[in-house]
């Protein structure tokens, strides 16, 4: 038995060694897959047990950046919420609060915070008690960063932990989108850094030692060489440059000991900033694979993050969680969404941007934040849409604007005064009746340039300094001296016209496209028009003119003036700064009828409002306040009688020194297009749109433009975590489409002469025009068939809008 035994024994040991050579073997060479579940494990920890993890379908294999993408498909952007109690107290003040206080403003502030004699950490989490404790600690520490408690709410306080869980969550995100689990993923992976001699690399500990080098993956698949780096932002922490660096040089992660040709990859929430890009780009042409690929790359995993919290009323001081001011119909308090936090944060000047940038360094966007104003160009900004209004929930909308890569001081300021101008004019449409839209610049009508109670608003105001705008472009364009004007001069002498036409210049809309359906208006394009014709004027000519023209002349003259100097103009009125004003209030009249149509089906939060003649809320604000129409009226004057500039000119056959100095809307062409064309057109919009609502965003279909509104259902509800809303792609009503509509409209009341002034040489820039039926001068009211069987003397000024609201009621909605 014995022999036996030793016989077995002998035949079993040499398997048993062969088995445990093998695991030697395995183990020391780095086979794929044991390395993260053995040599790691106590460091990091499977992604798929992670809180909120809930996939199970591995993408291993199938990740974006493996198959040549850098960039998220359109049509599978989508948003997330993460959990901001902090927002809630966006909006709290501190008595006495000044970056200069005076001596009574400190006394104020230091009694108020002496209210609050306990270490912070004894008042409960996200009480108002904690916030005044812990910013009262922050300036025992000496020296502060921030120079107000305004300035450390949003930067020291509110900004970092929302940035912190927005990480948290986009992380969950990503590894559910991807497929980062089973066994070989390990998230929050610790790998210290070894040099070619596999000796720790020792780095300073910022204390007088030193620490070994670490460099901490957001998650890693050893077995695939997968090395992540998450950031929900557009940026990347540049403390993490060596450790990269580093590791990429580690001979472990080339040859295959732990890892073949490992490769980093970021994965940004936001499209890159162009530090990021570029740093990149560098280490990925730096660093290279075995089989000669870059071992650093980028993906745009393009995710709206939406914070979730809510509104509090304060208890030791007066007020709530900031609300969204845009759209708010009688004093609605609901939470702020993208564009008012967003567009809340930008400075009114350029130097106060650059101030903000510079005081939150490191903690801002340039760290790991979401793109704060500086990402946006405001001076773009412009109403994109409109939701359908539900009594008691406000109005969804969302601003579109050019979106800017990094943060600047050039960019982001500014946005409080375009927003408000746009939400004020949109007011101004609805509380007013149509006929009070008109202005007036005429030399023969001083007291008619504008309806009183329509110039006390800067829908107004922005209407009547665009028609003098236009007037100066005309007049510079038409100068003889260079082109244009010198190729129209030209043009005139071939024809033998002596002279120009006493004319009038106006704008009125092109065809505008809109797509109106139940789920809301989308403004997608409004051009505007210049338009000239013939007119009589009873103010003598300032440079004493008296050519007269044929009727045949005439015609010939505009039709070159139509040729040469009118498309140039137009050009400006459609893309200059001069004229965002107009185009931005042309907008809210869109929208704003789009409302006024939806409350005469169902009455709703604005109802009130419409036809209240009731302006007072939206009046000419700062810087402008002083304003009144007289002033624009006398500066037109002065560049009708004294020019805009002078050049020598022949009249009556004399060498004299010549000089050179309105918006009608009378008609509107409009065409609603239809849903195929819309989707096919703008394949994105309608969903992009509806995150925008939500949260900050760029358009899918035109990566170069921001969108941010408000007003939604999802935005700022509630605190707990909430799982990511789902977006209709297809609204509930279909209407039909409706062809291009060249309608007119029933004229307005008023009807004010027209505004000529025709100079030697060449025809001037003329005011408003004449009534002609069609209504006042300068920017008469228009409207749609609707409007005429409802009654209403005239509608919808700018809105080219043809949103078959008369089709759906001749077809019975359909």
């Amino acid at each position: 038995m014995t022999q036996v035994i030793t016989a077995s024994r002998r035949r079993v040991w040499p398997r048993a060694a062969l088995a445990l050579t093998a695991a030697g073997v395995l183990t020391l060479t780095g086979l794929p897959g044991l390395h993260g579940d053995l040599a790691y494990a106590a460091k990091g920890k499977r992604c798929d047990s992670l809180p909120g993890v809930t996939s199970t379908r591995p993408g291993t294999n199938n990740l974006p950046w493996d198959r040549g993408l850098q960039v998220r498909a359109p049509s599978e952007r989508d948003s997330y919420t993460y959990d901001a109690p902090r927002q809630s107290f966006d909006g709290l003040t501190l008595p006495g609060d000044a970056e200069n206080p005076t001596a009574e403003q400190a006394a104020q502030r230091a009694k108020f915070l002496a209210k609050f004699d306990k270490p912070y950490t004894s008042y409960p989490e996200n009480s108002e008690e904690r916030v005044f404790a812990r910013y009262k600690s922050y300036l025992s520490n000496g020296n502060p960063k921030y120079k107000t408690f305004a300035d450390w709410l949003e930067g020291g306080y509110i900004m970092p932990h929302n940035n912190n869980k927005r990480g948290a969550a986009f992380e969950t995100k990503v590894i559910n989108d991807l497929g980062l689990v089973g066994e070989d993923w390990l998230c929050q992976e610790e790998i210290a850094i070894k040099d070619k001699n596999g000796k720790p690399i020792m780095v300073s500990d910022g204390k007088g030692g030193q620490k070994p080098l670490v460099r901490k993956f957001d998650a890693v698949n050893y077995k695939t060489g997968q090395f992540l780096e998450f950031k929900a932002g557009p940026g990347r922490d540049t403390g993490q440059d060596l450790a990269n660096r580093r590791f990429l040089e580690d001979p472990r992660f080339q040859n295959g000991e732990l890892a073949r040709n490992g490769r980093i990859s970021y994965v940004n929430g936001q499209s890159k900033d162009s530090a990021t890009t570029k740093y990149l780009g560098r280490m990925a042409e730096q660093y290279k694979g075995t089989d000669g690929q870059p071992r650093v790359r980028a993906y745009e995993h393009l995710s709206t993050d939406v914070p979730k919290y809510k509104s509090v009323s304060y208890k030791h001081v007066s007020g709530t969680t900031r609300p969204d001011p845009n759209f708010a119909a009688n004093g609605n308090n609901r939470l702020g969404g993208a564009a008012s936090r967003t567009i809340g944060q930008s400075p009114e000047t350029p130097k106060e941007m650059a101030d903000r940038i510079r005081r939150l360094g490191g903690s801002g966007p340039a760290r790991f934040g979401v793109r704060g104003p500086g990402g946006v160009d405001f001076s773009t900004l412009d109403l994109a849409y409109v939701g359908k209004p539900v009594k008691g929930k406000g109005l969804p909308y969302a601003f579109s604007a050019d979106k800017v890569q990094d943060e600047t001081q050039d960019k982001g300021w500014g946005g409080k005064a375009k927003a408000q101008l746009i939400s004020d004019s949109f007011f101004t449409w609805l509380a007013l009746t149509p006929d009070k839209f008109w202005v007036n610049l005429n030399p023969d009508q001083p007291d008619q340039i504008m309806d009183k109670t329509f110039g006390k608003t800067d829908a107004g105001r922005v209407l009547l300094q665009a028609d003098l705008q236009m007037k100066h472009d005309y007049a510079k364009d038409v100068d003889y001296r260079k082109d244009p004007g010198k190729q129209y001069a030209e043009a005139m002498r071939a024809a033998n016209i002596p002279c120009g036409d006493t004319i009038r210049l106006w704008i009125t809309p092109k065809t505008a496209k809109v797509r109106a359906d139940d789920g809301g208006l989308y403004i997608l394009d409004t051009p505007l028009k210049v338009n000239v014709d013939h007119i009589d004027r009873e103010t003598p000519d300032p440079n004493g003119n008296d050519c007269r023209l044929t009727q045949a002349q005439r015609d010939t003259a505009n039709g070159l003036l139509k040729q040469y100097i009118i498309p140039g103009v137009e050009k400006k009125v459609n893309t200059s700064a001069d004229y965002a004003d107009l185009r931005r209030v042309y907008s809210a009249r869109v929208a704003a009828e789009y409302v006024r149509q939806s409350d005469a089906e169902q009455a709703g939060d604005y109802h009130t409002v419409i036809n209240s003649g009731d302006v007072a809320r939206w009046p000419v604000r700062s810087p402008n306040r002083s304003w009144t129409p007289k002033q624009t009226w006398d500066d037109y004057m002065k560049s009708f009688t004294k020019g805009d500039y002078s050049l020598p000119c022949e009249v009556g056959g004399q060498q004299k020194m010549c000089v050179m100095g309105g918006v009608d809307f009378g008609k509107a062409p409009k065409q609603n297009i239809t849903r195929v064309e819309f989707k096919a057109q703008h394949p994105n919009l309608e969903k992009t749109t509806k995150i925008a609502t939500e949260g900050q965003t760029e358009s899918a279909d035109n990566p170069a433009l921001a969108l941010l509104g408000g007003g939604s259902a999802f935005a700022g509800d509630g605190g707990g975590s909430t799982p990511t809303p789902t977006h209709s792609s297809e609204p509930t009503h279909r209407p039909s489409p409706s062809p291009t509509d060249h309608s007119s409209t029933p004229p307005a009341n008023h009807t004010p002469s027209p505004s000529p002034s025709t100079p030697a040489g060449g025809p001037t820039p003329p005011a408003t025009p004449p009534s002609d039926g069609n209504g006042g001068g300068g920017l008469a009211a228009t409207g749609t068939q609707v409007l005429a069987v409802a009654g209403l003397a005239a509608a919808l000024l700018a809105a080219g809008l043809g949103l078959l609201w008369a089709k759906r009621r001749r077809t019975g909605r359909q």
